[in-house]
């Protein structure tokens, strides 16, 4: 089996989500080079902070194309930024490209909530995909954002949650899996989600 790569741009929450894999005795290591990138059965994209830090940051570390790679060609899952860096472009701050591997947009979430979203929030599953495999209905995450993903094809879109508005929570295309969420910080189903993951790359 191989191992999955937890991509190191220096943007991302790495060692919770490698814990997270280590726990669940998933190969896993961080990577910090695009040969360690292209060599893995499946990547991982964490993110915290800006839209546009992270998109320099990713630039800055010469990973920039390996990530591309890895997300058109192998089991590739975005989490919280990182889901979002997955778009075309967002709003937070300033005007900013992403990387454009699904079609849509990042915004501030409209809602007469308080912002940042930071808590348990239950999901609902609008389409299963390979990942949601073993979660229920109303099975509760933990979010911390305050911008979200505004897809441009409904079909990517997996699971939302209720936000004083609808949020999305899980984007799926084929291989290419984002996560809004933390699935390192929510408890069980969290778990469930890397282990679903981390069964995409055996073989591989």
């Amino acid at each position: 089996m191989g191992y999955i790569a937890i991509v190191d741009y220096g943007a991302g929450n790495l060692m919770s989500v490698h814990n997270s894999l280590d726990f669940l005795g998933a190969e896993n290591r961080i990577a910090a080079s695009p040969e360690a990138i292209q060599d893995a059965a499946g990547v991982i994209l964490p993110g915290v902070g800006a839209f546009p830090d992270a998109m320099d940051a990713l630039r800055g570390s010469g990973l920039l194309d390996a990530v591309l790679e890895a997300g058109r060609s192998k089991p590739f899952l975005g989490i919280c930024l990182g889901m979002q860096l997955l778009f075309e472009e967002s709003d937070e701050v300033r005007p900013c490209k992403g990387l454009g591997l699904l079609p849509g947009r990042i915004e501030r979430i409209q809602t007469p909530l308080k912002l940042p979203q930071i808590g348990w929030n239950a999901l609902e599953i609008l389409r299963r995909n390979a990942l949601t495999e073993g979660l229920a209905p109303g099975d509760y995450v933990y979010f911390v954002h305050s911008f979200m993903a505004k897809p441009s094809c409904r079909e990517d879109l997996s699971c939302v949650t209720d936000y004083g508005t609808e949020v999305p929570a899980m984007v799926a295309r084929g291989q290419l899996f984002g996560c809004q969420f933390h699935p390192e910080k929510s408890g069980e189903p969290g778990l469930s989600i890397l282990r679903n993951f981390a069964g995409l790359t055996e073989g591989k």
